[in-house]
Formats: C-alpha cells, structure tokens, sequence
C-alpha cells in the first residue's frame, strides 16, 4: 500500500457515507438544500486529496490538503446542523461526524507536517 492510501480509502468511505446520508434526508425544502450542499462537501475531499498527492510542488500539496480540509469543515458544520435541527435521526450521523472530526486531523496534522518540512528545507 503506498503512503496516503489508507488516508485516501477513508475519505472515499467518507463520501460514500455522506451520499447514503443525503439520500436519506427528508424530502423537504430544507433537506434537499442540506442534502445538496453535504453532497457536495462531503465528496469533494476525497477528490481534493488525491489531487494533493500528485501535486506539483509542496506549497501545492498544502494548498490542496488546505481545500481538502475546509470541505471537512464545512461537512462537519452540515452535519452539526442536521444533528442540532432534530427534523432528522440517523442511526450513523455520530459516527459520520466522529470520522469527519478525525479525517480534519488527520489533514491538518499533514499540512503541519508538509509546512515544517518545507521550512526546515529552506
């Protein structure tokens, strides 16, 4: 497995969850634009971060890791919403939110990495 891999499968598993999830939101005004727009965040990421491993550079993997962890970010406050608004139970919304919680980590534990190693090589 090469590096990233392991990282790159749980945000694709991620994007899956939150596909599932939207599917199952309700058929309402309010879900449809809370199911569209955690559509549309909850699966960018994964895209983002393969984007990042075949970056360019190392200021563009932090760029890229950087896009990738705001869409967490704003998956995880879509999430917070629908957990807060109770129009909506989900037996998996803790966990998808403890997974988003871990994967933002995870991320900016990468772009702090990538930032150290590119000033030490300076």
């Amino acid at each position: 497995m090469a590096k990233g891999d392991d990282i790159q499968e749980r945000l694709v598993d991620f994007a899956v969850r939150t596909i599932d999830l939207s599917v199952h939101l309700p058929k309402s005004r309010a879900g449809n634009h809370i199911a569209g727009q955690l559509l549309r965040s909850g699966t960018a990421p994964a895209a983002h971060y393969a984007e990042a491993r075949s970056a360019e550079s190392s200021k563009d993997f932090q760029h890229k890791l950087k896009i990738c962890l705001k869409e967490l970010n704003e998956s995880r406050v879509w999430l917070k919403i629908i957990i807060k608004s109770k129009h909506f139970s989900h037996p998996k919304m803790d966990p998808l939110l403890q997974e988003s919680d871990e994967l933002c980590r995870i991320i900016n534990a990468s772009i702090k990495t990538s930032r150290q190693k590119t000033h030490n090589n300076q």
